[in-house]
């Protein structure tokens, strides 16, 4: 049975005056990252460049706003919907993340089919989190860690075809994610939330920059 609507996390004051300050500081740099992503690739002559970073700011955006609405409100009824969006866009953002990459960095049927596999799951992933919340959690994790990681099907080929810093970028971000998760699943660790928080904004930081080294060297 899903536990009740009002159970959620405690945390000390100093951890939620952390984790907002997290928020606070994360939503709007990223918002600004999109704006200027999208400005800037808009400046090429590659339709499906602006539509895959479009998307990946989309989930980016979507997901750090998701993450806030929900830490940042109160405990009741709307933190209980919050809570379901945010853990959802998770999935939205690891496969808007793909996007850009295997449509454009691999440019191949393979990489066609990773990113199809990739939203696949993420599709399975946030009705799961909208229809079934508060159940499933081990499997979650495992399935947010296990897209991520797909990614090493395709190595070889990112690596023929990324940028030698855009490509340690890339495995740099998947990192601070897979390390943020662990550590958020530390409940008795103090600021585990926050610190997660902060290990969301590094790995997407890293991507950011990895898509720009890769596919904006000018900008």
């Amino acid at each position: 049975m899903p536990q009740a609507p009002h159970n959620f996390p405690s945390y000390s004051r100093a951890e939620i005056t952390a984790d907002r300050i997290v928020h606070l500081i994360g939503v709007p740099t990223a918002v600004i990252a999109a704006i200027w992503l999208i400005v800037a690739v808009s400046h090429t002559d590659s339709t499906r460049l602006i539509v895959t970073m479009s998307i990946y700011s989309a989930g980016l955006v979507g997901m750090l706003t998701a993450s806030a609405a929900y830490h940042l409100s109160p405990p009741g009824r709307l933190k209980e919907i919050l809570r379901r969006a945010d853990h959802a866009m998770i999935f939205v953002m690891i496969a808007g993340s793909y996007t850009p990459f295997t449509l454009n960095a691999l440019d191949s049927p393979d990489g066609v089919v990773l990113c199809a596999v990739v939203w696949s799951l993420a599709v399975f992933g946030v009705t799961m989190k909208l229809l079934f919340p508060r159940r499933f959690e081990r499997m979650s994790l495992v399935l947010y860690l296990g897209m991520g990681w797909l990614v090493l099907s395709m190595i070889p080929s990112l690596i023929d075809r990324l940028p030698g810093p855009a490509f340690a970028l890339l495995v740099g971000g998947g990192i601070a994610y897979s390390i943020g998760a662990v550590i958020y699943t530390r409940r008795r660790l103090r600021f585990h939330n926050a610190a997660w928080h902060v290990l969301v904004l590094i790995g997407a930081g890293l991507h950011l920059t990895a898509l720009t080294t890769a596919f904006l060297p000018g900008a």
